[in-house]
């Protein structure tokens, strides 16, 4: 049977995550916005850590994992659910253990990783003790791992890393990095790549500059460019069998691409709400700005694009938590991903024109939100690269025309029709 609603149980936990989020949590944006990825300080220490006290003894820390690595084992469809009201402020997933990168570094740490790697990496990462980058894109190649050319050769009991890596994500606050490497170039890329755990503070990882996002400073961003230098790591360091990479990406990749589309719909529901505020709370011209039919299809149109939206990413984690396999339902998460995007850049850039002047300032969040949502274009694989992927997966569900003419050719189906039903035509022909 289908059901739209959410179990009593887990609607009272999401019904205070809603006012936790916005009484406790959301405050701490204004007060220390972009700081959600630094190590705490002294004075951010007494204000975060007690709120991650109150999140887990409501059973609701690190949901993104099973009970057995510290989580609770909800499935993907309740963890949409949460992350739609998480999406509302870069620090509640920080508050609620599910910030990216680390749910999906953890996420493959807890799949492919040793006893000694749990224990070094996972434990204080789920704890909330460190961060970690996921070191893969490069300069010249992007996200094409065919083109990669950083390689780590083994020496010994060590593997030597030399090449290049761009936009490497919190690298300059992670403890620990995970470099995706060539370490066997004449097979190809999804044989050829291997994972490693390197400390941050390994001799010959060298961060260039930290490449910023469009608000930010020259030189004081996130985004890390680094050279790894002659980098050497024991050969425990290896995450997973030598050249399983590609395997292990997809498996963390997966699962960050639809987290990055849950948390999105509590994003673009912000937006679509300050635009209805708006709406109701200005005049112009004589009448509410709710009253002009461009205002009335301005939040019309939104609203589709997110019901939509929303919809078809809790079924895509519905079909996460049913097939258990994030490779089956690849058409699905490739599409809320190519969604994703236009859902946020179309509702906020609508938003921030009901604001007139206001809505283009530092004072309202629209640009921010205009901005992300070009990130997410981009993160985890670019928006082209993804259709085309739901197009190869929708087309291996069809065949060509056995002939020159359509499977439904009107001519051809109209005789086959007169065939099918020729007793009965001739019967009404003979009583008229």
């Amino acid at each position: 049977m289908w059901d739209f609603e959410t179990e009593p149980e887990f609607q009272q936990k999401l019904d205070w995550v809603d006012t936790f989020v916005r009484e406790e949590v959301e405050p701490i944006d204004l007060l220390w916005p972009h700081q959600q990825f630094i190590p705490l300080d002294e004075a951010r220490r007494k204000v975060i850590d007690p709120l991650k006290d109150q999140v887990r003894s409501h059973d609701l820390w690190a949901c993104h994992l099973g009970p057995d690595l510290g989580g609770q084992g909800y499935g993907q469809l309740k963890l949409a659910l949460l992350n739609e009201i998480l999406g509302r402020s870069s620090w509640a997933p920080v508050v609620f253990g599910t910030q990216a990168p680390d749910t999906g570094n953890a996420e493959i740490i807890a799949h492919y990783g040793t006893p000694e790697q749990k224990e070094r990496y996972l434990t204080p990462l789920l704890n909330g003790e460190m961060f970690s980058c996921y070191s893969m894109t490069e300069p010249h190649a992007g996200a094409d791992p065919r083109m990669f050319t950083t390689r780590a050769v083994k020496d010994g009991d060590e593997w030597v890393i030399n090449g290049w890596k761009f936009f490497s994500s919190n690298a300059k606050t992670a403890s620990f990095l995970i470099v995706m490497v060539v370490t066997d170039p004449d097979v190809s890329a999804y044989r050829g790549m291997s994972m490693f755990l390197v400390p941050s503070d390994t001799p010959g990882v060298n961060i260039v500059r930290n490449v910023g996002l469009a608000y930010d400073p020259m030189n004081e961003g996130s985004h890390a460019l680094i050279h790894y230098e002659d980098v050497r790591v024991p050969a425990d360091a290896l995450l997973g069998g030598e050249g399983q990479a590609f395997a292990i990406a997809q498996t963390r990749l997966g699962g960050g691409r639809i987290h990055h589309a849950m948390r999105t719909i509590g994003l673009a529901q912000k937006a679509l709400d300050m635009m209805a505020e708006r709406a109701l709370s200005r005049e112009t011209a004589g009448s509410l700005l709710a009253d002009k039919q461009f205002v009335q299809g301005y939040i019309a149109d939104s609203y589709a694009q997110l019901v939509q939206f929303r919809l078809f990413v809790l079924y895509t984690a519905w079909e996460i938590d049913k097939y258990k396999d994030y490779k089956r339902v690849r058409k699905d998460i490739a599409t809320a991903k190519v969604v994703m995007p236009t859902v946020l850049h179309d509702i906020a850039w609508r938003a921030m024109q009901v604001h007139g002047a206001l809505g283009t300032t530092n004072e309202m969040p629209f640009f921010t939100m205009i901005h992300n949502a070009a990130v997410m274009g981009l993160a985890d694989g670019p928006t082209e690269v993804h259709k085309v992927t739901v197009a190869r997966q929708v087309l291996h569900d069809y065949k060509p025309s056995a002939d020159v003419w359509p499977t439904e050719w009107i001519p051809r189906k109209l005789e086959a029709a007169r065939a099918k039903y020729a007793d009965y035509i001739e019967h009404e022909v003979g009583n008229l």
